[in-house]
């Protein structure tokens, strides 16, 4: 990884790269106008670009970054204010005061959703495995200033740890959350929204194993909860009640204690 500025660049942007750099301890390169790909062509390597308003993410060979944007999440809020479902919300069992630990944050729609709803009283705590991303992502999460004041301070309130989820949950006591969710597959997020197309060559694609539902469950006090394709062998493997929607592709399987 490296960090460089927007073409168009000032002082102000030099020295936020300079310190991103330090932060995340990689090169700063000068960007000296050149294109991204010229960049990147000098170093053969991803790009993390500082600009006036947000941070991308460029990994090497891709043509589109990946940056913060709250995406679905505005729209599941707005739906949850006008008294319709959510069915992320109702298979973990989510409600004002709660706690969730999210594995697999990605660009965290679930997880804004979630603080929303468990409120100041509640929390989230979310995974990121690439460091990177969990660096732009926790920012975005920080700084994004468009909306409605409810839900930028849910997005706040996140914690977002830059860890795979095993770590983190080998780690913890027990019953430390209500829920411990999972949402391996991504495909959800990938396929249409803006600032995500680089996404599968940045996630860490974490596998579920015996050990990480075994701490799954250890922590959780209310329930494990896994998302995952229709066709998943992943429900019936862990031993998964599985919830089904029959106009989804994706389903919901519980783990209830």
């Amino acid at each position: 990884m490296i960090v460089t500025t927007a073409g168009r660049t000032n002082e102000e942007m030099i020295m936020r790269a300079e310190e991103t750099a330090n932060i995340l301890q990689v090169p700063y390169i000068p960007r000296l106008k050149r294109s991204i790909q010229a960049v990147q062509q000098q170093v053969h390597d991803d790009c993390l670009v500082i600009g006036k308003t947000r941070l991308e993410l460029f990994p090497l060979g891709e043509q589109e970054p990946c940056f913060f944007h709250p995406n679905s999440a505005m729209f599941r809020i707005k739906r949850l204010q006008n008294g319709e479902r959510d069915p992320f919300i109702e298979a973990c069992n989510l409600s004002f005061g709660k706690k969730l630990l999210d594995c697999t944050f990605g660009l965290g729609s679930d997880s804004i959703t979630a603080s929303f709803i468990v409120g100041e009283k509640g929390s989230v705590t979310g995974c990121e495995g690439n460091r990177y991303l969990a660096y732009i992502m926790s920012m975005g999460l920080q700084t994004w200033d468009d909306g409605d004041p409810a839900i930028l301070a849910a997005m706040k309130r996140i914690e977002l740890k830059a860890s795979i989820a095993l770590q983190i949950l080998k780690g913890l006591p027990a019953d430390s959350y209500d829920c411990v969710y999972f949402d391996p597959m991504f495909e959800e997020n990938i396929s249409e929204s803006d600032g995500i197309k680089g996404i599968k060559k940045l996630a860490v694609y974490e596998p579920l194993t015996e050990e990480t539902i075994h701490h799954a469950y250890r922590v959780a006090s209310d329930r494990v909860v896994l998302k995952d394709h229709f066709r998943s062998d992943r429900f019936k493997q862990f031993g998964f009640n599985v919830q089904i929607r029959k106009t989804a592709k994706f389903h919901f399987g519980i783990l209830e204690k």
